[in-house]
């Protein structure tokens, strides 16, 4: 891999980054946040929730614009808002007005997945895209390894404010680095009208696209059942368990290392076979660990240990889902790359939004709430990727 391409990749996984980083540092402290605002399960994991949503929401704005402006131009005012965003996090003095600028923080942060999405689809090939988006998950990857981690000692040395004033500075730094080292990829020549009816027709297109949307939805199950075990897994560990916050990092960072492992195995395994046969063989071993993550959960067997290595599988397996299922979904919308890959991101994390509501909706101190979620999802995923057509 060359070097300009190495920095491109970088980059690009620091900007996707986005969402990992302000979803997994504070995951540590979400037990503690019950006791800050004296509020409970449900309160906390709402904060979760509505950065899922914000996410979601705020890239189908930013879609069309990416194709109108160009893939930096709306990065700049994004990266902002999540500066500032980050910082109104740190100072909250309510779980409420933390619920609304986590919102605004997901609107800012969704840019930078967006863009990157429409730039790997600008500068490579189908097959070529799909190593890339392993590449970007090798980076990205990274972030959910390290910073439940970092989340759990800097709130330990500083309090929870601390990890959004940590988040603020990643942002300056991206802001920074997009400006100085991100090439533009989106030409003149090439954007589209702003024009509400013509954005509705693209997305209503999208929409009735079937691959289109069996793909998104047979990555973006998975990923709502990986969001089910983000918002539900904190308290899983920490309450039910006992670990400790600057431990739970640990069990985190090395679900986050099976995900990037399998992602880097994805990169390899492209080169010899076709990512729908790829694809369909992750979403089935998938879904054996999301049954037998549930009957772990519901019988008791295996404990801590046990619920942590059927986790392990099914988080992998997303390694696996993800980069073709992204690959094979906006490979035939160049011409409309920044929408397409608006609306993959949309579904994805208004999935992750339900799935995330719903385990705090059913939190009863056990953790039957986030199994059953995340069999579900695994379950859905893999049919959804039997309605795509045949390669």
């Amino acid at each position: 891999m060359n070097v300009k391409r190495t920095e491109l990749i970088v980059v690009l996984g620091a900007l996707t980054a986005f969402a990992p980083l302000s979803i997994d540092m504070y995951l540590p402290a979400l037990p503690t946040l019950e006791s800050a605002f004296a509020t409970d399960a449900a309160g906390v994991q709402l904060t979760l929730a509505v950065f899922f949503l914000g996410f979601a929401l705020g890239q189908t704005f930013f879609g069309p614009i990416l194709d109108r402006f160009g893939r930096k131009p709306p990065l700049y005012i994004s990266l902002t808002i999540y500066i500032l965003a980050s910082a109104g996090c740190a100072l909250a003095p309510s779980i409420e007005a933390l619920a609304v600028l986590r919102f605004i923080q997901a609107v800012g942060a969704c840019a930078g997945a967006v863009s990157s999405r429409a730039m790997v689809r600008d500068l490579f090939e189908p097959k070529e895209m799909a190593r890339v988006f392993s590449a970007l998950m090798l980076v990205m990857g990274v972030a959910p390894i390290l910073a439940p981690l970092i989340g759990g000692y800097v709130m330990a040395a500083f309090g929870w404010r601390a990890i959004f004033w940590a988040l603020a500075l990643f942002g300056v730094f991206c802001l920074a680095a997009m400006a100085l080292r991100l090439p533009e990829s989106h030409h003149a020549a090439a954007r589209k009208p702003l024009h509400l009816g013509a954005i509705l027709r693209g997305y209503g297109g999208l929409l009735v696209h079937r691959d289109y949307i069996c793909y998104a939805l047979t990555g973006g199950f998975p990923m709502a059942g990986m969001f089910a075990y983000i918002a539900g897994s904190p308290f899983v560990f920490i309450q039910l368990y006992g670990v400790s916050p600057e431990d739970y990092g640990w069990f985190f960072g090395a679900n986050a290392l099976g995900f990037v492992i399998a992602a880097q195995i994805n990169a390899r395994l492209v080169r010899r076979f076709e990512m729908g046969r790829i694809l369909r063989a992750a979403n089935l071993a998938q879904t054996m660990f999301g049954v037998l993550l549930a009957a772990l959960a519901l019988s008791g067997a295996g404990g801590l240990y046990g619920l942590a290595g059927a986790l392990f599988g099914y988080i992998a397996c997303i390694g696996l889902i993800l980069p073709n299922a992204s690959a094979m979904a906006m490979a035939p919308h160049g011409e409309r790359a920044g929408s397409a890959a608006a609306l993959l991101g949309t579904l994805q994390f208004a999935l992750a939004a339900v799935a995330a509501m719903l385990v705090g909706a059913i939190h009863d101190a056990s953790a039957l709430p986030m199994a059953g979620i995340i069999v579900i999802c695994g379950t859905l995923g893999a049919l959804a990727s039997r309605l795509t057509k045949r390669p």
